[in-house]
């Protein structure tokens, strides 16, 4: 009786953990995926801003207010 119940739990105990790794690296690649996505959105350099607008320092370049003044 003792060896079924020590079998048995063994089973159990091997499902438990064979679910947690599962669940664990579906986390993993979830947050991987999360993690790529942010760096590619916004650890981008500026030279490659598709706003043409920005500068290297983020702010947009002054012009001046009478558009006459601009030529």
């Amino acid at each position: 009786m003792e060896k079924a119940v020590v079998t048995g739990y063994k089973a159990i105990e091997s499902s438990v953990v064979s679910g947690y790794k599962a669940v664990e690296d579906t986390f993993t690649g979830g947050y991987q995926k999360i993690e790529d996505k942010f760096v590619k959105a916004f650890m981008t350099p500026d030279a490659e801003s598709d706003d043409p607008k920005q500068t290297s320092e983020g702010e947009e370049p002054a012009t001046p207010a009478d558009p006459q003044e601009r030529n």
